[in-house]
């Protein structure tokens, strides 16, 4: 099995289980009460489907490439401001966009090999240390899977009936 199997593999997991928290979600401006920069529901899901495949697209197809430390963004810069933030106008928008979102992923993957999944490297454009093109990957996969887990969690804050399955498989 090469590399590029196994993250494929590991980004269809992702994906399922997000999917299935998706169809969970029925109020899209629901936000937590406290604290301060969250997302709604709705900026949350947007957000889903552009967390994985567009970003493995930018380092595997568009080659990003290196910046300079002069083009990196402060801390602060990276975060964007919550009002800022797109939203889905419904749930079902939110899930034709995760579906063309993997389709994307699934596609860029299949045309990558392993030697250069191994040995290109580059730093994000977003800052950070220079790693190869399978770290790149294997972090856009857990940033959606970072995005999963809080979607659970709007969902449990909510009273939603959501178990440790729907958080890795997907549920019913």
């Amino acid at each position: 099995m090469s590399l590029a199997e196994i993250l494929r593999q590991d980004a269809k997991g992702m994906y399922r289980a997000t999917e299935g928290l998706f169809k969970k979600v029925d109020d899209l401006e629901w936000k937590p009460a406290a604290g301060r920069n969250w997302m709604t529901t709705g900026q949350l899901l947007k957000h889903c489907t552009d967390a994985c495949g567009k970003t493995i697209k930018g380092f595997v197809v568009d080659g990003w490439g290196v910046p300079t430390g002069a083009d990196l963004p402060d801390a602060e810069g990276m975060v964007p401001r919550a009002e800022d933030m797109e939203a889905v106008s419904n749930v079902r928008e939110a899930l034709d966009l995760l579906k063309e979102d993997e389709a994307l992923c699934m596609e860029t993957l299949a045309g990558v090999d392993d030697d250069r999944l191994l040995n290109e490297r580059s730093v994000a454009p977003w800052g950070g240390p220079e790693v190869t093109l399978l770290q790149h990957c294997s972090g856009m996969i857990w940033h959606l899977g970072q995005h999963k887990g809080q979607l659970f969690y709007y969902l449990k804050l909510q009273g939603k009936d959501v178990n440790t399955f729907d958080l890795w498989m997907g549920g019913g």
